[in-house]
């Protein structure tokens, strides 16, 4: 026996001796049994070893029953050298900002070869009737609920969106889509150039559709005065507080949902930081920071929740902590957590992990254009009576 193995053994039979064990047998026994773990260990395997699988679909998801309040599945991916957070969160169909939050130690724009990055592409529906649009603001999130026939499965399409800056804010409430337009153009409002003659950058009265064209190629308007569903010229954008109020996708999403939504389509715009939901008989607790100007507090979001999670409905057997809520809601890494497990320490051990299926852009702007693109004064969004019907 070489030294190691007499090491181990004798470390084997110590601790046996100190846990109490009775039969000096179970010391002796081979070597490769007594280190198996007990059966109450969990053994992980390191997520750098994991098979790398493809990626779940981005956006479209069907519901296996009308009780499922969660799809998706949080996944991991390693970068390359060049990729940064606005890459990965397009590839992956994210915002910029989920990311970040889900990431709070990795650099955005410099994450490093071979980085593991948690992809928060598992969702908590909102709580609010399954029809039409609906926009979390403060998840920065659209989930349109197409209309099924008697006995169709429900089906979601999920995307991010760029949304109000702080004094810009997109209104909460009950809207509809009144029109739709491709290739719009764009009426610069007197306030909008001005800003721009200020900083040396005049604009026209009307940017015709184009490169140049903040409403992208394909706009949805609301029958709230001045604001929009639309694309973007500045993908990069989508996913944070960029707009004065209207509602940006990627160009990809847009063009896709531009498709499928009716004039007439409800629009319901909310703002919940805090979901639950649930799904194969577990709870699963989403929490987003508040917005800087909600105007509701922190606490009466989580009390909401609360609520909700404590049902009288007998089927709801499982019983709530509320100090493990309370803990996910205010960690604010936008990922669903099962609350039957161990919160959110193991996210990452947990996660499926895939390849990264970014393809380098060689028009892409680099960082330097990427961060002058958002620290710029931005556009106003209005169109108001420009956008027409073209049905």
């Amino acid at each position: 026996m070489n030294t190691a193995l007499k090491k181990a053994t004798l470390l084997i039979a110590m601790m046996a001796i100190l846990s109490g064990c009775a039969a000096v047998k179970d010391f002796l026994a081979p070597l490769g049994s007594a280190l198996e773990p007990q059966p109450e260990e969990v053994v992980r395997t390191p997520i750098e070893e994991k098979l790398r699988l493809d990626p779940i679909g981005r956006n479209y998801f069907e519901l296996e029953s009308a009780d499922q309040d969660v799809i998706g599945e949080v996944q991991v991916v390693f970068t390359s050298e060049e990729n940064t957070f606005s890459d990965l969160a397009r590839e992956y169909g994210l915002g910029y900002d989920e990311l970040v939050a889900a990431n709070p130690d990795v650099d955005p724009w410099l994450p490093g070869e071979d980085t593991p990055v948690l992809l928060p592409t598992q969702f908590v529906l909102p709580d609010v009737p399954r029809e039409g649009i609906v926009l979390n603001i403060a998840s920065k999130r659209l989930f349109y609920f197409p209309a099924i026939m008697e006995g169709e499965s429900q089906t979601v399409l999920t995307y991010p969106i760029g949304i109000g800056r702080v004094g810009w804010e997109t209104p909460l409430g009950s809207s509809a889509v009144i029109a739709k337009a491709r290739d719009p153009s764009w009426y610069v409002p007197a306030s909008v150039r001005r800003e721009h003659e200020e900083l040396g950058d005049p604009l026209p009265s009307i940017v015709p559709p184009g490169p140049d064209n903040p409403l992208g190629k394909f706009v949805l308007k609301l029958d709230l005065p001045g604001y929009l569903i639309h694309g973007t010229n500045q993908p990069y954008g989508v996913g944070m507080r960029v707009s004065h109020g209207c509602v940006r996708l990627y160009p990809e999403n847009i063009e896709f949902l531009y498709e499928l939504v009716s004039l007439g389509e409800s629009v319901r715009i909310i703002n919940e930081p805090y979901l639950a939901g649930r799904r194969d008989g577990n709870w699963y607790v989403e929490g987003h920071s508040p917005l800087e100007d909600d105007e509701i507090s922190a606490e009466d979001h989580l009390q909401e929740i609360l609520a909700a999670m404590n049902p009288t409905d007998e089927k709801y057997t499982v019983l709530v902590d509320e100090t493990l809520v309370r803990s996910v809601a205010m960690d604010g890494l936008g990922i669903p957590v099962v609350l039957q497990t161990e919160g959110t320490e193991n996210l990452m051990a947990n996660a499926r992990v895939v390849h990264n299926t970014v393809v380098p852009d060689p028009d892409m702007p680099t960082l330097d254009e990427v961060r002058a693109l958002l620290d710029e004064p931005l556009d106003e969004e209005e169109v108001v009576d420009q956008v027409v019907n073209d049905e």
